[in-house]
């Protein structure tokens, strides 16, 4: 039996069946969201994500087969070639919907700030986990702070610039990588003070009018000022989704998709294109009820609790520290996409992971889950060779 073989062998199978799932769950939900638009460019996006799923695969197997190890030097050219390609999508992005975070390569649209948070867990999972041994300076705490903060604040500057939602994400897995980080927590409680500090400041001078209104439309529709919401304008999503979700019941409408189009089903007449990724929920509430969504989250949930087992089970701090950022992003993910639809948070394009379309987020999320799975694959192996003994005698065949 090959080395690799047994790598293979030796996958963490109940976290994939949870991925698979996940995976064949959310095309079935594209197709039952897009494939009744005969004619329309969403009429096949279910076989699309098949495509972006087949295409992430490999990634997965091969990140999941080699040992982690190599992002301890692997992580500076990728967070360099993240930023490269932020900052080209300032200057030649393509803007779709009031966001300008995509890249037309060819006949496909890149989104650079996928890679750019990848490459951003593991930078902040190699400064607090391996620089320490490295560097003896970075053992202070607020030496390790300071270092990944400033790694961290040029990425999400950028991101935010182009894609608000995006950009959210690096908050709280910067919080969470500095949670596992060895970081005490005087230093988060001031460092999450100072952040409460700006939040005003954001608000009123950094974001745009459209995403303050996003925000007041979600306050006055929880505190029941109606009368303040214009249901034409900003509160026509929220609107919608709210009923799409609430008449979905217990049992939901049903897969329908290739049936003739139900003017009763709200996805379908009121919502917009978008509900193949960042409404995807809304859809699953409607189409398959309660039962459905609670089965979503449940899955959602097993696989994230899964992760953090494996995160406990890492053989050194840097395979802990990686599969907390990873499993941080994916709460973020599933906790601001499932939150918006059900209009308590502000509506923001961020997708949920293994289910929403996307091309660039299904491979950058594929290569993730395998690195978490690399952690799992390699918990047993040394991270480092144990020096010779002073005095131990060479072997007559060994090299000098």
């Amino acid at each position: 039996m090959t080395p690799l073989f047994k790598k293979f062998l030796g996958m963490h199978w109940l976290l994939a069946a949870f991925m698979g799932c996940l995976l064949a769950f959310g095309v079935y939900a594209i197709f039952n969201a897009s494939a009744y638009k005969l004619g329309t460019e969403l009429e096949n996006k279910w076989y699309d994500q098949l495509r972006w799923i087949s295409m992430g695969a490999p990634f997965f197997f091969a990140a999941s087969l080699i040992d982690y190890k190599w992002i301890r030097w692997a992580c500076w050219p990728l967070y360099l070639a993240g930023i490269g390609g932020l900052v080209a999508t300032l200057a030649f992005g393509v803007e779709i919907g009031g966001n300008k975070a995509w890249i037309k390569i060819g006949p496909i649209m890149v989104q650079p700030s996928q890679f750019a948070i990848a490459a951003g867990i593991m930078v902040l999972s190699v400064v607090f986990g391996d620089l320490p041994r490295i560097l003896p300076a970075f053992r202070r705490p607020w030496l390790r702070m300071l270092a990944a903060g400033l790694l961290a604040a040029v990425p999400a500057m950028l991101v935010i610039k182009e894609d608000l939602g995006s950009g959210l994400v690096w908050g709280p897995v910067f919080l969470a990588v500095m949670l596992v980080g060895s970081i005490p927590f005087r230093y988060m409680i001031v460092l999450l003070l100072l952040v409460l500090t700006v939040i005003p400041l954001v608000y009123f001078f950094a974001l745009k009018p459209y995403q303050q209104k996003r925000i007041d439309t979600v306050i006055y529709m929880a505190t029941g000022q109606m009368d303040k919401v214009n249901m034409q304008d900003e509160g026509w999503v929220a609107k919608h989704l709210q009923m799409a979700i609430a008449t979905g019941g217990i049992e939901g409408k049903g897969p329908e998709s290739k049936k003739v189009p139900d003017k009763a089903s709200i996805h379908r007449t009121f919502l917009p294109n978008e509900v193949i990724n960042d409404f995807i929920f809304a859809v699953i509430c409607e189409e398959f009820g309660f039962k459905g969504a609670f089965g979503l989250i449940v899955g959602l949930v097993g696989m994230i609790m899964l992760g953090l087992a494996v995160a406990f089970s890492a053989r050194d701090q840097l395979g802990r520290l990686l599969v907390v950022g990873v499993m941080a992003m994916f709460f973020v993910h599933c906790f601001q996409n499932i939150g918006m639809n059900l209009v308590v948070l502000p509506v923001i394009g961020i997708p949920i992971p293994f289910i929403s379309y996307g091309g660039t987020f299904m491979i950058v999320t594929l290569f993730l889950m395998g690195l978490v799975q690399s952690v799992w694959v390699h918990r047993h192996i040394s991270p480092v060779k144990k020096p010779r003994p002073v005095n131990a005698s060479r072997r007559p065949d060994e090299e000098e």
